[in-house]
């Protein structure tokens, strides 16, 4: 029997509900059909916004959205997203499958829908293909509340009132798509772009994130920090989980027992990245001000079959659940220096939490497991070591076992993710100076390739857990083979 050690009263740090973010690209059928439909559409929508992908991401309790890009961030002019749609410019999106793209979603409409989901905003800026001055402008249009030309723009375009940018990043991916840059020219770019995101609103401040690094880019990361680190409050980093290689990432439904491995320990490889990129952020920033901001992570797979390969349309898992309890578990412990995570993408993209076909829709095995742990948001990470073996097939071996743990209003949350495709595993959770008064769970699991679809859009669900009981240390736990698990504990 493995144990788990939890000792409630030792508080690690905040668990910010940012980690539990989003990302919204124009990709594919992302924002198009995705989460916006035109206000003229047949499918129930409120100003353009479908209805039932709003309320699936209230009910998910989506804390922040990340728009435009991605990629599409460093070509995207906002002036051309403003105004009457019949006169917003017509063009064609280069990066994601040459089809066009009409402006009909923009500045209003990116609010209107953070709006609708009660979540924060993250805008990402233009620096691959932008100037400082249409950066500045647009930082202007949306937050300035006075007397300006970007403030009477934003006033006749029917909006009286500034917007609210909770963060906003200056470029995306420097490194590649956003203008293939050296991170030293990157750096002094970014202190020269970051200048002119003015702080119009004292009680609204603007986080402001620099282009980090790709993956164990761990040179970007050093680089950027040394040079521009006094003027940043965040760096990101991105990461997906990519099977195979590029070039043949591997399907997301047809895949074997070793794919299943390969895949996990891949994404296993998270915490690592976040150990080494966080030991280069307390060189350069030993207080811990500046957030690491994970706004690019998930399993990257070959596209459906008949599919756009531009637009990036796969299906999702149990094994994609697997990731996302994975991620989410790690990303939790090391939340003293990760400030938000953004899954990629939102809808209809890459690991998506919710798909769309006309006017259906389903929710992914991997929008159960965000939904499960939405208990975390914005609680206290809890002192925890978890004693357990490994799992795994060949070279593709990794730790049986994920989890994290939380205290909120007195209520003991821990999650755990099982990596094993076939072994059960009992878990005597150890609890410290405290004791269960009450107990109950949730569980995400099914056959390794289980996953939703239009015409069965339940096979994949959160169901109820009945595999925890309250022993005289703490809990008993057993938990099943390829599931992720939330026990919530009542405790005194």
């Amino acid at each position: 029997m493995s144990k788990l050690y939890v000792n409630p009263n030792v508080k690690i740090g905040k668990i910010n509900k940012e980690i539990y973010g989003n990302f919204s690209e124009h990709l594919g059928r992302c924002i198009y059909e995705g989460v916006y439909v035109g206000e003229n559409s047949d499918i129930p929508n409120k100003n353009g916004m479908r209805t039932d992908v709003v309320e699936a991401l209230k009910e998910m309790k989506l804390p922040v959205l990340r728009w435009p890009g991605g990629c599409f961030a460093d070509e995207y002019h906002w002036e051309d997203g403003i105004g009457p749609k019949e006169s917003r410019k017509k063009l064609i999106n280069t990066h994601w499958g040459g089809v066009l793209e009409d402006n009909s979603f923009g500045t209003h409409e990116f609010m209107e829908l953070c709006e609708q989901i009660g979540c924060e905003t993250y805008v990402n800026g233009n620096v691959g293909s932008g100037t400082v001055r249409e950066m500045s402008e647009w930082v202007e249009y949306m937050t300035f509340e006075g007397v300006s030309p970007q403030a009477d723009r934003r006033k006749a375009n029917g909006h009286e009132g500034a917007y609210t940018v909770n963060y906003f990043g200056v470029g995306n991916e420097n490194w590649g798509c956003g203008g293939n840059m050296t991170p030293e020219f990157y750096a002094n770019l970014y202190r020269q772009y970051q200048t002119y995101i003015r702080q119009y609103n004292p009680d609204k401040k603007i986080f402001k994130i620099a282009c980090g690094a790709n993956a164990a880019d761990y040179n970007w990361t050093d680089k950027v920090m040394e040079i521009a680190h006094p003027f940043m409050d965040g760096i990101s980093l991105h990461y997906y989980t990519v099977p195979h290689t590029w070039e043949k990432k591997g399907s997301a439904t047809k895949f074997s027992e070793e794919d299943w491995y390969n895949t996990l320990k891949k994404t296993c490889f998270m915490d690592e990245l976040l150990d080494h990129n966080i030991a280069i952020m307390d060189h350069y920033d030993p207080k811990g001000r500046i957030g690491l901001i994970v706004d690019e992570w998930g399993t990257w797979y070959d596209v459906e079959e008949g599919t756009n390969p531009g637009f990036l349309y796969q299906q999702n898992t149990i094994r994609d659940a697997l990731v996302a309890g994975i991620n989410l578990n790690i990303f939790n412990k090391h939340c003293k220096r990760v400030r938000m995570a953004n899954i990629a993408q939102l809808v209809n993209v890459l690991q998506s939490v919710i798909l769309t076909e006309g006017p259906k829709m389903v929710k992914t095995p991997t929008y159960y497991v965000f939904k499960m742990y939405a208990d975390h948001q914005d609680a206290e990470l809890v002192s925890s070591s978890l004693e357990i073996g490994e799992t795994g097939m060949g070279e593709d071996k990794v730790k049986k076992v994920y989890e994290s743990c939380s205290v909120k209003d007195g209520r003991l949350t821990v999650t755990l993710a099982n990596l094993s495709l076939d072994e059960d595993e009992d878990i005597e959770i150890v609890l410290t100076e405290s004791a269960v008064k009450s107990v109950a769970g949730e569980i995400v699991t099914g056959a390794m390739d289980a996953h939703n679809t239009f015409d069965a859009p339940e096979t994949v669900k959160t169901a109820a857990f009945e595999g925890c009981k309250i022993t005289h240390e703490g809990l008993n736990i057993k938990l099943p083979a390829k599931s992720v698990v939330k026990v919530s504990a009542i405790i005194e």
